[in-house]
């Protein structure tokens, strides 16, 4: 990852994955706030048979928001080329719907909108991916498990909603 690169840009590089990391964990962070008391009330609803445990959430998660935040790194020193700002302010949106569904869906417990939301959170990760893709395939190919887990989520949000119309 760092061959190409000159020793005197090795600590604007290593600031470079220091910031994209912790951006993307702090957004985890705000949605992680969100869920403190998440176990109860995840566990005391109804979930369609395929739902996985609770305590599969956090470790996937964290391997998930990892990939993301290598992801926006590599995207971030492609920075000479044609639209990777507008790569980097997708991801940034699709960073705040995701801290944001976990409000809707936890802490709001509003069933509908949480469902609204992590439907527009799939459109930004397929938008973000793409574009992506484009500046450096790598990167590209390191949002796509996590779009296939927002994928498994939008799913699984909207089951658990509709089992539970009067909890959500």
């Amino acid at each position: 990852m760092f061959a190409k690169q000159e020793r005197s840009d090795i600590p604007g590089a290593v600031f470079g994955l220091a910031f994209w990391l912790g951006l993307t964990f702090a957004a985890a962070a705000v949605g992680a706030y969100a869920s403190v008391n998440a176990k109860a009330f995840y566990e005391g609803l109804l979930r369609p048979e395929w739902a996985p445990p609770a305590w599969l959430f956090g470790p996937v998660w964290s391997v998930l928001y990892f990939m993301m935040g290598l992801a926006a790194f590599l995207v971030w020193r492609e920075r000479g080329r044609r639209k990777v700002n507008a790569a980097l302010c997708l991801y940034a949106g699709q960073l705040v719907l995701n801290a944001l569904w976990t409000w809707l869906f936890f802490a709001w417990r509003s069933g509908s909108a949480a469902f609204a939301g992590i439907c527009a959170l799939w459109v930004l990760v397929l938008l973000t991916l793409v574009s992506f893709w484009k500046a450096r395939a790598l990167a590209g190919m390191l949002l796509a498990p996590y779009l296939v887990w927002v994928t498994f989520a939008l799913f699984l949000s909207l089951a658990t909603w509709q089992m539970n119309p009067s909890a959500l």
